[in-house]
């Protein structure tokens, strides 16, 4: 009962931490946790706002690192955007998204972390 109990905490502080209410920006990826290489889904939620240019989106492993940009329309943007991180070798990445305003500046910030392990039969 105890571990059912810590589950159901963990489970809720994670998705506290994955879509805070009130933020501008909020991602949330899948999968976790995957063999490699792997195809990462970012699912980018934002608060429609005149000032809104551009959504930049990237995953660093300290090793290996790949970026999207993304124009956006103001406040006409999309809520949410879908970018997809193809063929990631093994690590342990930061995904991050950034959202720069009309005077080019990051004005909202979100992140989440993603394991990708070696790819099965070594490599």
């Amino acid at each position: 009962m105890k571990i059912q109990a810590c589950a159901w905490g963990l489970l809720l502080s994670a998705t506290a931490l994955a879509a805070p209410s009130g933020e501008r920006l909020t991602l949330v990826v899948t999968p976790l946790q995957s063999f490699a290489p792997t195809n990462l889904t970012v699912r980018v939620r934002l608060t429609p706002d005149a000032n809104n240019r551009r959504l930049e989106v990237s995953a660093d492993s300290g090793e290996y690192f790949r970026s999207s940009s993304v124009q956006l329309d103001g406040k006409d943007a999309p809520q949410t955007i879908t970018v997809e991180l193809r063929s990631l070798p093994g690590g342990q990445y930061e995904i991050r998204g950034v959202l720069i305003d009309s005077t080019g500046l990051a004005c909202a910030y979100a992140h989440q972390q993603a394991n990708v392990l070696p790819a099965l039969g070594g490599g």
